[in-house]
């Protein structure tokens, strides 16, 4: 039986994963691991677990995420994905195992009208997208067998994201301003975490770079009038711009991403936002009935 290690295995994708695999028990081993057990900035730990588990594919959903804070800790948000993720990619070639590394849109400054391909140019404009980048980088540079998964707007059930953010403001506010002239793809990680397996279950596999999402694109005030929608709230919801929400750190104006290289290469068809978000909300509903 093929062994899966998942890096991460606290965080929303890694428990999408955790939910999935009872689906592939018959495939697969999978051991999920959290930050107290491995630390990827720390050689030794990742040499050890390597060691004890000799994984033939290795996941890694962790990543250092708070892009506002990124911008005062630019060592740390480095040091995990960048640097930590090239030495990862290099104990993978090490090791014969294959690595697929989760990225995101955040590589690219936003400032065109057109989606985004793999191979265009990537010009990140705050710190986490920069570090981000790095990561992608050392990884191909490290290890040709490496499939990188450029992903985008991630929420799900489990642990904190706009989604559940919204759900909980919906409660106890009468009305809120949400930034509208970005744009972007909301995705649910559990289709990423069903891409994910799609890709190491696929006969023949190509490494580089995919972007994958759901589609089509949309902005955070539409994203989030859906969310009003499917939870049925009467909460009043006001489209405001970017100017009227300051943040540390700059988001890309529009990092819409083509998906037509997955649905090429490994057959992937990403799901309609609205579906996938519908989805998420009636699980919720019935984790707080």
């Amino acid at each position: 039986m093929r062994r899966i290690l998942v890096i991460g295995g606290n965080g929303q994708l890694g428990h999408c994963l955790q939910k999935l695999a009872p689906k592939y028990h018959d495939l697969y081993d999978f051991n999920f691991t959290g930050s107290s057990v491995l630390d990827i900035t720390n050689d030794e730990q990742v040499d050890t677990v390597f060691a004890e588990y000799r994984p033939d594919f290795v996941i890694n959903a962790s990543a250092y995420t708070a892009v506002d804070l990124a911008e005062k800790e630019v060592e740390k948000a480095f040091a995990v994905n960048g640097d930590a993720v090239g030495n990862l990619a290099q104990v993978c070639k090490d090791n014969n195992a294959i690595l697929i590394h989760v990225s995101t849109d955040y590589v690219f400054d936003g400032e065109t009208n057109l989606s985004y391909s793999e191979d265009d140019f990537t010009n990140p404009i705050g710190v986490y997208g920069a570090s981000k980048r790095k990561g992608e980088e050392l990884a191909l540079e490290n290890n040709p067998e490496t499939v990188i998964l450029r992903t985008s707007w991630l929420y799900s059930e489990f642990n904190k994201n706009f989604v559940k953010t919204m759900l909980h403001l919906f409660e106890i506010k009468d009305e809120l301003g949400i930034v509208g002239d970005q744009f972007g793809q909301p995705t649910n990680a559990n289709d990423l975490a069903e891409a994910i397996m799609e890709i190491i279950g696929a006969e023949k596999k190509t490494f580089g770079i995919y972007h994958f999402s759901n589609y089509p694109e949309t902005t955070w005030f539409d994203f989030a009038s859906k969310i009003k929608e499917f939870s049925d709230s009467s909460v009043q919801l006001k489209a405001i711009t970017t100017e009227e929400f300051p943040t540390p750190a700059k988001r890309p104006k529009r990092s819409t991403m083509s998906l037509d290289k997955i649905e090429k290469d490994y057959h992937i068809e990403p799901k309609h936002w609205e579906n996938s978000l519908r989805d998420c909300i009636e699980i919720l509903k019935l984790t707080n009935a």
